[in-house]
């Protein structure tokens, strides 16, 4: 467990659908010993988003000036950060020695920090609802602590026929609609000789494929080392997809993309999930029976 840290809410994409499971979420941090202050909270909703554009902006800036503040958690992801890209401070972000997490939609805002400015973020647990579940899990929230209190951190991932390999470079990716989405734009960092992850929900085999086939298409995939799959679930299989399925899928982008591709991490829209810090050094070791990834330059 990390010291007692204080801690900056915001809601830079959705809302939170259940306001009493939230609460929980932010009285589970205060149990811990953390103070926690929720930007979100002045802010109504705005049709899907928590906020208007300009008030989301509004909790990001007031959260990075925040001198108080040491970690920065998204609310939830869902839509929105798209809009606010070109108006974000980024170097206010990365000027503020604070850490900042979250995963889903946050992954825009992580790859534009780490484009534009170089600053290290965390794909990590959200409010909603990693700290907001009556069941919580107790794998994630392990895994949170240990790595913000580590210089640096190692993620070990059981993986049956993993190539065999050893590379270091520059960890990063995150959702992989958000990847696809910024291909091409100035908030899409240009990573050379990297270690890409890669998650997603809800998204048929087929466009995974579509959208890892957009990054191989645009030059991203070329430039990395290694690709490494997160969770991809909530998709259905129909009678129509004849036997394509996720390891069908995977099989084929194996044969294309020409870098080694590794299956298992416990990281996305799931419960159990390990936290991975965007823009750091990593070391990947794999063989046979899994990988791991060694992440070093963790702390502030």
């Amino acid at each position: 467990m990390t010291r007692p840290l204080t801690i900056a809410v915001v809601a830079p994409s959705g809302y939170a659908a259940d306001p009493t499971a939230f609460q929980r979420g932010l009285e589970r941090l205060r149990a811990l010993g953390h103070t926690v202050k929720d930007l979100s909270a002045a802010s109504g909703k705005h049709q899907r988003f928590a906020a208007t554009d300009a008030e989301r902006i509004a909790q990001i800036h007031a959260a990075a000036r925040d001198t108080e503040v040491e970690l920065v958690m998204a609310l939830r992801g869902g839509y929105g950060l798209s809009r606010l890209l070109s108006d974000i401070d980024f170097r206010l972000i990365a000027d503020s020695g604070q850490r900042w997490v979250g995963h889903s939609d946050f992954t825009a805002l992580q790859l534009t920090l780490l484009a534009t400015t170089g600053a290290t973020s965390f794909a990590g647990p959200m409010i909603c609802d990693d700290f907001s579940r009556a069941d919580a899990s107790e794998f994630t929230h392990r895994h949170f602590w240990s790595c913000l209190s580590s210089e640096s951190y190692r993620v070990e991932v059981t993986a049956p026929d993993s190539p065999s390999l050893r590379v270091e470079g520059k960890l990063w990716g995150g959702n992989l609609a958000m990847l696809s989405h910024l291909a091409g734009t100035p908030w899409m960092p240009q990573v050379d000789g990297g270690i890409l992850f890669v998650e997603d929900v809800n998204e048929h085999p087929y466009r995974v494929e579509r959208m890892l086939l957009q990054l191989l298409h645009a030059g991203v995939l070329a430039k990395q080392q290694a690709l490494v799959i997160g969770d991809f679930s909530g998709y259905k299989l129909t009678d129509y997809d004849n036997g394509y399925d996720f390891a069908a899928m995977l099989d084929y982008l194996r044969q294309r993309l020409g870098l080694p591709v590794l299956r298992g991490l416990p990281f996305g829209h799931v419960k159990d999930k390990v936290t991975l810090a965007v823009g750091a050094e990593c070391v990947l070791e794999s063989g046979g029976g899994g990988f791991s990834l060694e992440m070093h330059g963790l702390l502030p």
